[in-house]
């Protein structure tokens, strides 16, 4: 059995800044499965992804790292253009092709002590999928994919219907400022995050960007100090470390301050380069001792 299973799409993506156009490979479960792979223990570790047969190097090159990885076929490769403005936090998104859901019979030979779900887009994850996996082991979620729904190309901005519901099955859930928001109706942190703890939520995640993250949990909370950078250079993937660094620590045993610190500097790291995290955990608590 592995320690930490991260389910979600690899996407082929399309990046948009003020100063360039790239191609290549994205979407949560690639930044999470290549910021762990960086790190000591990777070998406990595994990724289930869903992507055509035609993209499935972009999967063999995460296999090559040494991670455990399950390919689901599936008909199409989820194709996003992330267009950026000055503002790194702010961006656009069109969605130029779709996967297939993960489904239960796709998951049943998975075992892990925390499931990671990737979402992307809001039919990647049922809830029977996420009720299912609640009985495997502890699970965790990033809310952008419930949030985000697909019409003809383009990406709109959308309340996750059932979260009610699914909430009470999710351990962990990062968000950030504007989902919370979207999710509580509150953009107060405290707020937002005691509303998600009251539907369910043992461990909240808020990143709040430059303002550091806030972490509830066990009815406390735990202020995360931002870790600025050198210099911004690419923010694609930034929550998706957050969430590999964290996860990665706590079930190591860390606190819920120590696993955050340790998240942040990480980001922190992955910001101040184009791609995923390339770092290692040395450098990752250079960063903290510094601050």
């Amino acid at each position: 059995m592995k320690d930490i299973c991260c389910i979600g799409h690899i996407t082929l993506d399309k990046i948009v800044t003020p100063k360039q156009t790239t191609y290549m490979a994205g979407g949560t479960s690639y930044y999470f499965s290549h910021g762990i792979s960086r790190l000591k223990d990777f070998k406990h570790y595994k990724l289930v992804t869903a992507l055509a047969e035609s993209e499935y190097q972009s999967a063999e090159d995460i296999r090559a790292l040494g991670i455990d990885v399950k390919i689901i076929p599936s008909r199409k490769t989820v194709y996003f253009e992330n267009i950026y403005g000055d503002n790194l936090d702010d961006r656009s998104q069109r969605v130029l092709a779709k996967a297939d859901p993960f489904t239960i019979e796709n998951l049943k030979d998975v075992e892990a002590n925390i499931f990671h779900l990737g979402t992307l887009l809001a039919d990647d994850f049922s809830l029977e999928v996420i009720k299912y996996l609640s009985t495997k082991g502890i699970l965790s979620a990033d809310a952008q994919g419930y949030l985000r729904e697909v019409r003809g190309e383009k990406v709109y901005a959308i309340d996750w219907e059932e979260k009610k519901e699914a909430l009470k099955y999710i351990d962990i859930l990062k968000v950030n400022e504007k989902e919370m928001e979207v999710l509580t109706g509150y953009n107060d942190p405290e707020k937002a995050a005691i509303q998600l703890a009251e539907w369910g939520v043992k461990e909240v995640l808020i990143t709040l960007g430059s303002l550091g993250s806030l972490i509830y949990a066990g009815g406390e909370f735990h202020r995360i100090p931002a870790f600025p950078p050198k210099e911004v250079v690419d923010a694609t993937g930034c929550g998706d470390t957050y969430a590999a660094g964290y996860l990665y620590m706590r079930n190591q045993g860390a606190s819920y301050y120590d696993a955050g610190c340790f998240a942040a500097a990480m980001s922190t790291l992955k910001l101040e380069h184009h791609g995923p995290f390339s770092g290692t955990e040395e450098d990752i608590q250079a960063i903290i001792n510094q601050a």
